[in-house]
């Protein structure tokens, strides 16, 4: 990225300003409020329970960027885009929307994070607390659902058995990684607020009779053991060091001998300026985490191979979320 300019640098600063205005969207609901009929400013402060002039200064500011059609004093959701902001549509990313509205707010806080060393409460959406992590769930799902089958075609190991899905949240990868091997079943383990979302999009796909769900905490609770192929998808990030080695414990003791773990998630180079994404994402850490972090390939191959892994490597790079490292646990050893 190269600024040159004072105006290159405003103009960077002046980002915020429409991903703020879909957030408040999405947060209100203006988008699912606007999809079948259009409404105006009165009618949908009325409906959303807001103040009129403020919901008509919001609703022309989405007219004005394309996501609402303003037609005299009547607005609706552009018919292009319906499929991808209203709720009921598998290809909504309205949860992912909303999830980025809570990282704005924490990112707001960056300063007061930075001198403080870790994150400041930036307090629950006007949504609330469990949508708020509702949200987040189905996030996740919106995130995952796009790259999950072509990556697991791309880093198969091929052959296993039964694999150990840690954090599963909705089953996205569950779900694709049992269609790669049709003979395999699975453990999909999360938090037990996490289970029921988890068993109904793991039932509506009609997979409840290979999928055994455990609710846990991953960073407190034992393993369900098991499984010689553990997936560790888009959690490290989320941890400090130490609890990533605490983690990667657990996970040797329930792992079978010869077993693989696979981990997705953001890998940086040594520099830690690259990739960009990666280096903004550490930031995300910072205002949202106690300690977690990008790390490099060098600290999480450190870290598996103090918890025992052998032949850590890096077998797909990405710029973003997407890189993924494996390693294997020895067949001749067990777990001390």
């Amino acid at each position: 990225m190269q600024l040159q300019t004072g105006e290159d640098l405003l103009d960077l600063m002046r980002g915020f300003q429409i991903p703020s205005v879909l957030a408040a969207a999405a947060e209100l609901d203006v988008f699912n409020a606007t999809a079948d009929t259009p409404q105006t400013a009165q009618e949908l402060a009325v409906k959303l329970g807001c103040n009129e002039r403020a919901m008509t200064i919001l609703l022309d500011a989405l007219s004005s960027v394309g996501v609402l059609a303003k037609t005299g004093e009547r607005y609706a959701l552009a018919s292009g885009l319906v499929p991808f902001l209203v709720d009921s549509s598998p290809q909504s990313v309205t949860a992912m929307l909303r999830h980025q509205a809570n990282c704005v707010r924490r990112w707001a806080r960056l300063a007061w994070a930075v001198q403080s060393g870790g994150p400041i409460d930036a307090g629950a959406s006007v949504r609330g607390a469990e949508a708020d992590q509702a949200a987040f769930i189905e996030a996740m799902n919106v995130v995952s659902i796009l790259v999950s089958e072509q990556l697991i075609r791309e880093i198969n190991p091929g052959g296993f058995r039964c694999v150990l899905d840690i954090g599963g949240a909705s089953g996205t990868w569950t779900l694709n990684w049992l269609q790669a091997e049709p003979t395999a079943r699975a453990i999909l383990f999360d938090l037990p607020e996490v289970i029921p979302m988890a068993r109904d999009r793991i039932e509506r796909a009609g997979f409840s009779e290979r999928v055994d769900l455990v609710a846990g905490d991953y960073n407190k609770d034992a393993m369900p053991r098991g499984a010689d192929l553990v997936w560790v998808s888009a959690i490290i990030h989320q941890n400090s060091p130490t609890e990533n080695r605490s983690l990667y414990g657990r996970i040797a003791e329930a792992i079978e001998p010869g077993g693989v773990v696979m981990i997705r998630d953001v890998v940086m180079e040594e520099s830690r300026t690259t990739p960009v994404a990666g280096a903004l994402f550490a930031v995300n850490m910072l205002v949202g985490t106690d300690g977690g972090s990008a790390f490099t390939l060098a600290e999480i191959r450190e870290d598996l191979e103090s918890a025992g892994f052998a032949d850590v490597e890096l077998v797909r790079r990405d710029e973003g979320m997407h890189s993924v490292v494996s390693a294997r646990w020895p067949v001749h050893s067990l777990p001390s």
